[in-house]
């Protein structure tokens, strides 16, 4: 191992002398030189970009990935795979999940039932939903979200090197404008002729010597200053430029955001094209969903009975109508069902009632008999029996 003693003397100095100089200016003591108004303008600038991009940055992520803890494992799993210079696996996200749950339920419920039928439209909605989301976070994290990581992670810690090492230069050139000023300081002082009617010349012989002595010290400040100035101005300039650079960024992330912001528009939009799609087919079949008929009315829906229902109503005349000799059936009440008026049946979950078809009748609808109760029963609600 090279173990070089003269440099590690040498760095200890250097980072002693700076501490000396930052601690007398904290306190006062000594003089700091203080950058130009353009240069601190850049520098404050340059700052409340690094702040804002960072809250932005972990703010979206927490938008496009709303539970990191439930996730923590996912993450793990992708700086794994990351590592490895792998691709990682897909995995479903929450509304395919959704999706896949409602499908696998309908499966179970009876896929011909009414709750079946729905949860598998349903569950299909859900799903495409999230392949929708899933290209929606795609888009985000590649045209927003990297240029944000990508200014954070790379020319922000540029950024940042070259400040510090920026302060550094300072702290070295303030360093050597204080031992300069004490140098010409002791200088004059030993340079002052002493009296050799009242020195003894001995004293006299020490102060010219002393002040040879100070006048090369001075020299050397001087030379050193010039050393420090020069390696400054050379490592203001390289800071400046970095930082005006912070107006390309802008104007970058200006355009990312624009990205974004057509992102989300059409997310969106998507989901709500199949949200309306799935409302349509849902408004289909009202009596599949809706517990009280009057509900889809007061809600803006149609009416289970439609004006040629109506009129059939009219015509049949529920009460008058009789039982055929065959072809009556028993059915089992999936839901409680209110009947809308005199003509329906009222019905109460998992009762048998006798059913038939009546010709000119709705196909969407039986005639039902409980005892001495007949009227109009729908049936969405019914599982006939055997």
């Amino acid at each position: 191992m090279d173990f070089n003693v003269k440099k590690l003397a040498s760095d200890a100095g250097i980072f002693f002398t700076r501490a000396i100089q930052f601690t007398g200016e904290k306190f006062g003591q000594v003089e700091k030189t203080e950058l130009d108004a353009h240069f601190e303008n850049l520098l404050s600038r340059a700052d409340s970009t690094k702040n804002w991009t960072e809250k932005i940055f972990r703010q979206t992520e927490v938008l496009l990935q709303p539970n990191p803890i439930d996730n923590t494992g996912s993450r793990i799993e992708e700086f794994l795979y990351e590592k490895l210079d792998r691709t990682v696996p897909s995995r479903p996200n929450n509304e395919e999940l959704l999706g896949h749950y409602m499908q696998d339920a309908a499966k179970d419920f009876g896929p011909g039932t009414p709750y079946g039928s729905t949860l598998i439209k349903v569950g299909d909605c859900e799903r495409r939903l999230g392949s929708v989301q899933r290209e929606f976070l795609q888009t985000s994290a590649i045209g927003f979200l990297t240029p944000l990581r990508n200014f954070l992670e790379g020319d922000w810690r540029t950024i940042s090197k070259e400040r510090r090492l920026l302060e550094n230069r300072r702290l070295d050139l303030d360093s050597c404008k204080a031992r300069l000023k004490k140098s010409k300081l002791a200088e004059s002082k030993a340079a002052a002729v002493p009296d050799f009617q009242e020195t003894r010349p001995r004293n006299y012989v020490l102060s010219a010597s002393a002040s040879a002595l100070w006048s090369e010290e001075v020299d050397k400040a001087e030379h050193e200053l010039r050393v420090a100035q020069t390696e400054f101005d050379r490592q203001a300039e390289v800071t400046r430029l970095l930082l005006e650079g912070i107006s390309s960024t802008h104007v970058n992330h200006l355009r990312c955001l624009h990205e974004f912001v057509e992102a989300q528009t059409a997310y969106y939009k998507q989901c709500h094209l199949h949200m309306q799609d799935l409302q349509k087919e849902l408004d289909r079949f009202p009596n599949a969903f809706a517990g009280n008929p009057g509900h889809s009315m007061a809600s803006g829906g149609s009416s289970p009975l439609d004006p040629a229902s109506a009129v059939e109503t009219d015509t049949l005349k529920i009460e008058e109508v009789q039982a055929p000799a065959t072809g009556t059936r028993k059915a089992k009440v999936l839901y409680d069902y209110d009947a809308a008026d005199t003509s329906e049946l009222s019905l109460l979950a998992d009762e048998l009632i006798t059913v038939y078809t009546v010709p000119g009748m709705d196909s969407d609808w039986l005639v039902g008999e409980r005892g001495n109760q007949k009227g109009k029963v729908p049936v969405t609600y019914l599982e006939l029996l055997s």
